[in-house]
């Protein structure tokens, strides 16, 4: 199944990076990405929470020690799915391999679906979506589309403790985790482009 499971609000939806603590430290106290985050190579944002414990293995991988939870505005989530190309070829979006990288070339914005995850980074039989921005994107994520940052690192740690050691999670408090709920994507192009399924 894909679909954008995620967390959001009338506002915003969230979406989740991790990096180098010193970038993570160095943004929340300017309230957007500045020293240590290139603005000249692609980054990716996932807005499930569970992929992304999976990709940092909770906050533990090299340079993915420290996770922030970024609130974006709808209309710039909605312009990065808009012209997202899929990452990788697929025969039922195009008629050839050059058609695909005709359109990879004319974005600056990549999007692919892996297995989504759980709290024990266990598969989901649903998809979830990451999305690669680079170019004038990037600058207008950074410059324009963040409304605010959140660090959530020891989230993961508390995840990772109740979920992941030999005691059962039922002797431990659980933590409070972001509810994601199916995103609802109407523009019928977007969900055309990037392949979402209907409910």
């Amino acid at each position: 199944m894909r679909q954008i499971y995620a967390n959001y609000d009338k506002d915003g939806i969230y979406v989740y990076q991790a990096f180098k603590r010193k970038i993570v430290d160095a943004a929340l106290e300017k309230g957007t990405f500045g020293e240590g985050f290139s603005l000249e190579r692609m980054t990716w944002i996932k807005p499930s929470f569970g992929w992304m414990l999976y990709r940092s293995r909770y906050a533990t991988k090299s340079r993915q020690e420290a996770i922030l939870k970024i609130k974006i505005c709808h209309e710039g989530f909605l312009k990065i799915l808009s012209c997202a190309a899929v990452s990788s070829y697929s025969e039922n979006l195009f008629v050839n391999k050059r058609q695909w990288r005709d359109q990879l070339k004319s974005t600056s914005v990549r999007y692919q679906w892996d297995p989504d995850r759980d709290l024990h980074l266990n598969k989901l039989r649903r998809r979830a979506i990451q999305l690669g921005i680079s170019g004038d994107v990037i600058h207008d994520y950074v410059n324009k589309y963040i409304m605010s940052l959140e660090d959530v690192t020891s989230l993961a740690h508390e995840i990772k403790k109740v979920f992941r050691t030999k005691k059962s999670a039922r002797t431990e408090k659980l933590p409070e985790v972001p509810l994601e709920t199916i995103y609802n994507v109407t523009d019928t192009k977007i969900r055309q482009r990037l392949q979402i399924d209907e409910v």
